[in-house]
């Protein structure tokens, strides 16, 4: 059950532009401290608030079957770059935003990743058809990949090597879940449209 089912979840990120807007007319500077003030205003609640709010939505359109399928992706693709990376790993694939990150790691992801999708989907979403989810998948691991780079860049340009403590050795909570939230709005716009 959704818990608020008259409140489109695209409404969030409406509500997150008029808030920033809000708040840029509120401030009484001008010029770059109203650019990254309006930056900053936008920043947490579409990087944060919608893909958590989207994962919240697929759990009400598709069940827990999807969230699980998507996060059995999600880790398929992250285990699929950190092994073939590991063993093939000799091309960074962008060395100043995460310098162990290569290619041959991505293309491991881009195996794994929509594999584990298709097979998982048989029985926890056998609504799709197989092509269709091996589709979704790279894309899937797309967004994934380019969100863990995003998570990355934050880090790097906060000067910090782990955005938190909380998990000793993984780099912090935004690392154990920066694939999934871009992922996350794709697959979720992917079963709205089924």
């Amino acid at each position: 059950m959704v818990p608020f089912p008259w409140v489109p979840v695209e409404s969030v990120l409406g509500f997150a532009l008029v808030a920033a807007a809000i708040d840029i007319m509120a401030s009484n500077r001008s010029g770059a401290a109203t650019l990254h003030d309006a930056s900053a205003a936008i920043l947490a609640p579409v990087y944060i608030g919608l893909p958590l709010g989207a994962l919240v939505a697929l759990h009400g359109v598709a069940g827990r079957e999807a969230v699980i399928l998507l996060v059995l992706t999600i880790i398929a693709s992250d285990s699929g770059q950190y092994y073939a990376g590991r063993l093939f790993g000799k091309h960074p694939l962008a060395p100043r935003l995460s310098p162990k990150k290569t290619r041959e790691g991505a293309i491991g992801g881009f195996v794994l990743g929509p594999l584990a999708l298709v097979v998982g989907g048989r029985f926890l979403l056998p609504i799709a058809a197989p092509a269709s989810l091996a589709g979704i998948g790279v894309l899937i691991v797309a967004t994934g990949i380019f969100g863990d780079l995003f998570e990355s860049m934050l880090k790097r340009a906060a000067n910090v090597k782990d955005s938190a403590t909380f998990i000793p050795g993984h780099g912090g909570v935004l690392d154990r879940i920066d694939a999934l939230l871009f992922a996350t709005p794709v697959f979720y716009y992917y079963l709205r449209s089924l």
